[in-house]
């Protein structure tokens, strides 16, 4: 059995060892480039991936229960464990209030731009070289075409017209090769980044926060942190309460929230406030 699939093999090797003999140095340039397409398209969706194993759902579910137990601190800390785009920018939407709306939104900005680059790289590196492949065989064969007719200008042969023909096409054949191994991956790569940019989408709109609740700490002056919480924008109700670690409870829109409550109470009263709790709603 083992000496059939031998005798089944061995002519296909040498065949593709005489292309690489017969066919020159653009051969092997051919080869080169492919295989370096190949391993960056290997890595490519490997990473690619890697971060598409968490659907948006779970890791909002993860936020759901996190925040009924402690609130947006605890939702932080076990979406950290995902370390995926999504992960990443669902954080910095559970921000707001120690943040505005303004930072939270140029924050999910710059990881989307990092993001994106991050599963792009490489990508147009891979579809220069299934592109390019193909025109360097075809180059290939006219050196390898015009060569021929240049030695049969000399040494008319008819049957050395047929070999120099049949080694210039074998440039052709390997830039063809590689056009067709690589284009599919290369096709298979985009579904799968524009994939990870719809459940990015979906991840921007579900943490769409329509209200918020947060518990604030203020060692002093607490009558003028209460007053001025109450004429900030975006404010819906401010209360004082009796709390081991906190003594102000605020509820407001994020999406009108154009300071963090801190620098609300900074500005106001010159004195440092705490977000002790944050949970917030649809």
């Amino acid at each position: 059995m083992i000496k059939m699939v031998f005798e089944y093999i061995s002519p296909l090797l040498d065949g593709i060892v005489d292309i690489f003999t017969q066919g020159g140095i653009i051969t092997y340039i051919i080869l080169f480039i492919g295989i370096y397409g190949l391993v960056i398209s290997i890595r490519k969706i490997a990473y690619l991936r890697k971060i598409s194993k968490v659907d948006t759902t779970e890791i909002f579910g993860v936020v759901t229960a996190s925040m009924e137990r402690g609130g947006a601190v605890e939702a932080l800390k076990q979406i950290n464990n995902f370390k995926n785009p999504i992960s990443k920018i669902i954080s910095e939407t559970l921000k707001i209030g120690y943040k505005n709306k303004t930072e939270v939104e140029e924050s999910m900005e710059q990881i989307f731009i990092v993001e994106v680059a991050k599963m792009t790289k490489g990508l147009s590196t891979i579809k220069t070289i299934t592109e390019l492949a193909p025109f360097l065989g075809l180059i290939g064969t006219v050196i390898g075409i015009w060569m021929t007719f240049k030695s049969l200008g000399v040494h008319p042969d008819s049957a050395a017209m047929a070999e120099g023909i049949y080694v210039a096409l074998t440039t052709t054949i390997m830039g063809l090769l590689v056009a067709i191994v690589l284009l599919p991956i290369y096709t298979y790569i985009q579904g799968l980044i524009e994939a990870e940019m719809d459940k990015i989408e979906l991840a921007t709109k579900m943490t769409n926060w329509g209200f918020a609740v947060v518990k604030v700490r203020v060692d002093s002056n607490v009558e003028c942190a209460l007053e001025a919480l109450q004429k900030a924008e975006g404010v819906v109700n401010t209360r004082l309460i009796s709390d081991p670690y906190a003594n102000i409870k605020v509820s407001f829109k994020p999406s009108m929230l154009d300071k963090s409550i801190s620098n609300i109470i900074l500005e106001k009263c010159n004195v440092n406030a705490e977000i002790t709790e944050s949970k917030l709603k649809q």
